[in-house]
């Protein structure tokens, strides 16, 4: 499934391309006729995201709501766009582009108040600007669930992803399995952070890459990654390899459905965390 990075940069292409001018709005599948019906030849006003949900305005008409669950693919071309498939969920033209909707959890078109809820349901994202990570603080703090189950638990913390929270926890030394309510508050204010910064990295580079400079390739004189999911990191998708900062193998545990990744070495049980590097 798409990490938070992915929907923010494509709310970005969005605005890029189509926000401004109108749109022919279409459901080449059907699924969507009757609302794209409503909306063809409006001007799109707004691309928004939140976590894992992206948001598209249509001034006084609504918004189209999209989540793209594991399955969902959203992609950009020159117009004039090709004949379309009847897999695609939406198409959205204007004299130079277009995009095309395929196989989402989610494509609705949704009022401004239903657009809020959705908002008030989910935690802070670390790349709105309106957030400070003090809400999902707040449920961390007392929780006596892991802090790799809350990272994922987008009422909690939205737009993290199974790469992001492997990723994060490692960064920063703190096990997995560590409840919420004895992470320190230094720890949280850090770990916000270092997401921030990491997921505006890849929203800027359309890819996950979390390695500190130190640590790359190059600079360790060790071989790239080689993984469809492109972009250099420390323990996911590494399960039984050594790590690259104390060479000890990586490990792999199933969690809330999920596959979780971490060094047992570099993020000891039952210790405060300290940053790697």
């Amino acid at each position: 499934m798409p990490e938070g990075h992915t929907i923010r940069r494509l709310a970005d292409d969005h605005a890029e391309r189509f926000v401004g001018a109108p749109v022919r709005v279409s459901s080449p599948q059907g699924r969507f006729s009757d609302s794209a019906a409503l909306l063809d030849g409006r001007t799109l006003t707004a691309a928004d995201a939140h976590g894992k949900h992206l948001f598209l305005g249509f001034g006084e008409a609504g918004w189209v709501h999209i989540h793209l669950g594991l399955f969902g693919k959203l992609g950009f071309g020159a117009a004039p766009p090709p004949p379309p498939t009847d897999t695609v969920r939406l198409r959205l033209v204007n004299t130079g582009h277009y995009a095309d909707l395929r196989g989402p959890t989610a494509c609705a078109l949704i009022t401004e108040p239903e657009k809020r809820a959705i908002h008030e349901r989910l935690g802070p994202d670390p790349l709105r600007g309106d957030e400070d990570g003090e809400r999902a603080w707040q449920r961390i703090s007392r929780s006596r669930t892991t802090v790799a189950a809350l990272l994922m638990d987008q009422k909690v913390i939205a737009g993290v992803g199974n790469v992001y929270r492997a990723e994060v926890l490692f960064r920063h030394g703190i096990d997995p399995y560590r409840t919420g309510r004895d992470l320190t508050r230094a720890e949280w204010d850090a770990l916000w952070a270092d997401l921030g910064e990491l997921m505006r990295e890849g929203v800027a580079n359309n890819r996950i890459d979390t390695v500190r400079p130190e640590h790359l390739p190059e600079a360790m004189g060790r071989p790239p990654r080689e993984d469809d999911h492109g972009g250099e990191v420390y323990v996911y998708r590494r399960a039984n390899l050594p790590c690259h900062i104390c060479g000890t193998p990586i490990r792999t545990a199933d969690l809330v459905s999920r596959n979780l990744f971490w060094c047992p070495r570099c993020q000891p049980p039952g210790l405060p965390g300290g940053e790697k590097g």
